[in-house]
């Protein structure tokens, strides 16, 4: 296997140039790092037209999930809200609901958007269906409570990104096969689809410096499968497994062109399409996993945040408010 690998974006390159990029995982630098894998919520809120209420819905063996529901402060309560329920990234292993939410509160003040994020068990110490299962269990709760949360039950959106876009597509098939609730589209952020690691990308990006490269993923996967064998593992847990992409809301992947999760992200678009769905499919040429969480000030991060909006207001354009 050829170790050439897509060029870096030069204006994302200089960038990362100054970051000192994570050591390969194991379970001693995980417990390192997990204390810094997600930044206090209030400085990203100070100054804004936004509410803030915790809540928590119930997993069916009892323990609390927390939620953080964001909503436009001093708008018109009478006309029902959009809503985003966003899952955040972390390989599975790190993070909590404040990772990565400036993206979805974006959304917030274009669209006047509800958000709520979960903050899902993580592994190794929460295996299998857990994770995926309570970001489930979560959007039950908020279709749940649409009413009291000023939000269209029509017009929810399930979005994540990296660990959180894999989890976003389980939970939208989960949605689909157990009939409920409503989803009415899927935005998936570099989503992490695939236990199986073995993708031309997934092995360009091996032995290397990276912010996420295949050894990385491949202790993600481990420390989320635990015990399970490759034939015992859900489609919901590792959606490139699944047999059929019918049915499903209409979709928006993004990917780079340099990164682990590019050959598995572009591959579920493309079986999307074969099976009749809706997709929209963007390869960013240059860029390397999340850039556009770590660097929004890149042009090519602005142009794929913009991309995303513009993609989101169309949606919602085709699909007002009752």
């Amino acid at each position: 296997m050829t170790t050439a690998r897509p060029a870096l974006d030069p204006e994302l390159h200089e960038l990362l140039a100054d970051m000192p990029l994570m050591p390969q995982l194991s379970p001693e630098v995980l417990a390192q790092v997990r204390p810094f894998s997600s930044m206090p919520v209030e400085p990203l809120l100070e100054g804004r037209a936004i509410d803030r209420r915790e809540v928590t819905a119930a997993s069916p063996d009892g323990t609390p999930i927390p939620l953080s529901v964001f909503s436009p402060a001093n708008t018109d309560r009478t006309t029902a809200a959009p809503c985003v329920y966003w899952m955040h990234g972390g390989g599975m292993v790190m993070g909590d609901r404040f990772s990565q939410i400036d993206i979805p509160l974006e959304w917030l003040e274009e669209f006047g958007a509800v958000v709520v994020s979960v903050d899902y068990r993580l592994a190794p110490e929460s295996t299998g269906t857990v994770p995926v299962d309570d970001c489930y269990q979560g959007l039950l709760w908020v279709a749940e409570h649409s009413e009291e949360l000023g939000i269209d039950p029509a017009r929810i959106i399930v979005a994540g990104a990296s660990a959180g876009g894999g989890l976003a597509a389980g939970v939208t098939l989960l949605a689909r096969d157990l009939g409920t609730p409503t989803i009415a589209a899927q935005v998936l952020i570099g989503p992490m689809l695939d236990h199986r690691n073995t993708t031309t990308s997934s092995l360009q990006y091996s032995n290397g410096p990276g912010v996420w490269t295949r050894e990385m993923n491949g202790f993600g996967w481990r420390c989320l499968l635990g015990d399970l064998t490759d034939d015992e593992v859900p489609a919901y847990v590792s959606p490139a497994l699944a047999d059929d992409l019918a049915d499903l809301p209409t979709t928006y992947i993004d990917t780079g062109s340099a990164e682990v999760f590019r050959d598995e992200d572009t591959d579920y678009a493309t079986r999307i399409w074969a099976a009749g769905g809706q997709a929209e499919l963007h390869v960013w040429a240059g860029g390397f996993h999340g850039f556009d969480a770590l660097y929004p000030q890149a042009h090519i991060s602005a142009t794929a945040r913009r991309t995303r909006t513009d993609w989101l207001a169309r949606l919602l354009a085709t699909n007002p408010a009752a």
